[in-house]
């Protein structure tokens, strides 16, 4: 099959998608391995888009979830090419929402009886003292759509009122939007890579996160540590922990209407508990450092190939199946060509 991975300049994203170049060449080689042809081909505008259009591919790769447009609103690419008819990876646009706003898919799975961390919205002003807050401290305070650690540091921790109002100010000022407030979890994290195939079947690779240790003796994985990679992957041993975190995140992928792949954050209270967090649409990509392979790794011994592998699987079947891409007669373009730099 023909297929293109679609990505930009990821500078002026809060949110890198599948990640760097690098990590968009990796899986350019992983594909190639699989014996499609296969481009790399960075957008920066509506042109770039309509030249993919052109070429119909079979299939298109989205390493992110939009394309940033000077002066005009944001090209989200699963509604772009869902209107065209042309097949394409990862979740649709309405689901893509989930990934962005933490408080929408937190809610959805409230409702649906899955367990979340309490949490609440706040800005500027809109608490005047403590007695107001909907939750007691200590709380844990980050942006409700910036993903990759933006935002999260040793301050995200408030056990008092002045606390929370210098961290609300800061995030405020950083991001222009209301501020995600949730009870703080003093338990383990995970994470887990789900990949639905098209035969039905899920692959569920559930790993323990480990940060190290910050200047007020928590573990928290924000921005620098991610960045740094300082944060310890392990196998999560004790099967009792690990059967509970997997199902909690495959409730949360299939109650999300989440299709293709995701990868799901949960954390666990002091007592055992655990809850979801948030939910990866998008998720990082690069070989040896990013979550999503590295837990396919660790738990099922998973090369990297083998994971995009799997994880264009339903997306290589529904290609198979449409009748709205017609057969392509271009030449074969190399796995290392590269478009768009």
């Amino acid at each position: 099959m023909r297929i293109e991975i679609i990505t930009t300049p990821n500078q002026q994203l809060k949110e890198t998608g599948f990640g760097s170049i690098n990590a968009c060449k990796g899986m350019l080689s992983a594909i190639s391995k699989m014996g499609h042809a296969v481009q790399l081909t960075v957008c920066k505008t509506c042109e770039d888009l309509e030249n993919i259009i052109a070429r119909k591919p079979d299939l298109v790769v989205l390493a992110v979830k939009y394309i940033p447009i000077d002066n005009d609103d944001d090209i989200w690419l699963s509604e772009y090419f869902m209107r065209y008819e042309m097949n394409f990876t990862g979740s649709l646009r309405n689901i893509l929402e989930f990934d962005s706003n933490k408080v929408l898919a937190k809610t959805i799975l409230q409702n649906k009886g899955i367990d979340t961390a309490k949490y609440f919205t706040t800005v500027p002003g809109k608490h005047s003292n403590e007695n107001e807050l909907p939750i007691k401290f200590p709380l844990f305070l980050k942006p409700i759509d910036a993903a990759n650690g933006n935002g999260i540091d040793d301050s995200s921790w408030v056990e008092n009122f002045p606390e929370f109002e210098a961290k609300v100010l800061s995030l405020y000022a950083s991001f222009s939007q209301p501020i995600l407030v949730e009870e703080y979890l003093d338990g383990r994290e995970f994470t887990v890579a789900i990949i639905s195939k098209s035969n039905g079947e899920f692959i569920v690779s559930a790993i323990e996160i480990i940060p190290p240790k910050s200047k007020n003796g928590l573990r928290i994985l924000g921005l620098k540590v991610k960045g740094d990679n300082t944060e310890a992957l392990k196998k999560i041993e004790n099967i009792e922990i690990l059967n509970k975190v997997k199902q909690l995140a495959l409730n949360s992928f299939i109650n999300l209407g989440i299709r293709d792949f995701a990868r799901i954050d949960i954390k666990s209270n002091k007592n055992g508990d655990c809850f979801f967090m948030e939910a990866n649409l998008v998720p990082g990509l690069t070989p040896d450092s990013s979550y999503f392979p590295r837990s396919c790794e660790i738990e099922f011994g998973l090369t990297y190939d083998e994971v995009i592998k799997l994880m264009l699987d339903n997306a290589l079947y529904r290609a198979q199946l449409s009748p709205s891409i017609s057969p392509l007669t271009t030449t074969h373009i190399m796995a290392d060509q590269v478009s768009g730099f």
